[in-house]
């Protein structure tokens, strides 16, 4: 999701890299090597809701809302 794949535009790198700023800003708790190591939406929502002690499915909205009109 976060981490870069090699072979990536410019332009999607630093757009990775400001979406991954904008998800420690709204979950301060998601280190750089969390960012780096989530793949998917479903591991963002399952890191959330456990550092965040949330039900998954509050955890899975908040993702979810969080990731509405973004482009991984």
């Amino acid at each position: 999701m976060f981490g870069f794949q090699g072979g990536e535009t410019g332009v999607t790198v630093a757009r990775k890299r400001a979406y991954m700023r904008d998800a420690q800003r709204r979950w301060p708790f998601l280190t750089n090597f969390d960012a780096s190591t989530i793949r998917n939406e479903v591991q963002l929502t399952a890191l959330v809701g456990d550092r965040s002690a949330r039900p998954r499915a509050e955890a899975q909205v908040d993702v979810h809302d969080w990731m509405a009109g973004k482009e991984f």
